[in-house]
């Protein structure tokens, strides 16, 4: 089994008004810009999808959306955006978030599912190192965010997204037991895999530079784009195991200095 899946996160109007820390702001796009990726995907003429029609995975490979994080981006930006070409997307909620600013409320969530649009959890606290957390500390963040969102979506919330980009075996064991059945990581894969009872799904991972055709490229399955994440993305696995705590510090410096020194350094 495999499908392509594109992660976005923020989509603002105009992304230099993005709350929070400027480092953030790499996976920031405007909303123009975001629309640009939907037509370049549109223009190949792949399938998109939600996850609740897996059982059509037989005959082709289905191409999903991500939104993490619950900004209030994906709710006035990406969702309509989304549904002016009868496509639908899943937004990952962060729960200890919902109603701060720039960040979905309780009925902008409950919207959002009613309109089609899959929404699962992106964990309460979005833990910089989720992999690195004890059994209770994964327990609250996978258990206590779906039922937070259960109540509010009034059914049982079976997907959700690792935050971070730090998954490992017991991250998806822990989700299963809160009720997962589907779980999306940070690495770029087409590949599926089933743990503990719990499907896996990788993503691509689009930022504010990476251009549009990049999506299309992707969705269409094409190789090149998806190796090169593929690439870097094992380079980083090298990275944290040697950096441990000090690949979040560098690597947030780096960021905070690419975004102010506002390089187009394009994927």
């Amino acid at each position: 089994m495999r499908a392509i899946t594109i992660g976005y996160h923020d989509v603002l109007e105009d992304r230099r008004t993005a709350p929070g820390a400027v480092y953030k702001a790499i996976y920031t796009l405007d909303r123009g810009d975001f629309v640009n990726h939907l037509v370049a995907i549109e223009r190949r003429h792949v399938g998109v999808r939600t996850i609740a029609q897996f059982h059509e995975w037989e005959t082709e490979v289905p191409v999903f959306l991500t939104f993490d994080d619950g900004t209030l981006g994906g709710y006035s930006c990406c969702a309509p955006a989304l549904e002016q070409r009868q496509m639908r997307g899943h937004f990952f909620i962060t729960t200890d978030w919902i109603g701060q600013p720039g960040y979905m409320d309780r009925r902008q969530i409950r919207e959002l599912h009613d309109r089609g649009h899959v929404v699962g959890s992106h964990s309460c606290s979005h833990p910089e190192r989720m992999s690195r957390l004890n059994s209770i500390e994964l327990e609250r963040e996978w258990k206590d965010s779906c039922a937070l969102l259960g109540d509010i979506l009034g059914t049982a919330v079976r997907f959700a997204s690792v935050p971070g980009g730090y998954f490992s075996r017991k991250v998806a064991a822990a989700a299963e037991a809160a009720g997962v059945e589907v779980l999306f990581t940070s690495e770029p894969t087409s590949a599926a895999a089933v743990i503990d009872g719990c499907l896996v799904l990788g993503r691509y991972s689009i930022q504010r530079y990476t251009r549009a055709e990049i999506s299309g490229a992707i969705a269409a399955g094409h190789p090149w784009p998806r190796w090169r994440q593929t690439a870097f993305w094992e380079a980083k696995k090298l990275m944290k195991a040697l950096g441990g705590e000090s690949y979040v510090t560098v690597r947030r410096q780096i960021l905070s200095r690419l975004m102010s020194q506002e390089r187009p350094a394009r994927q």
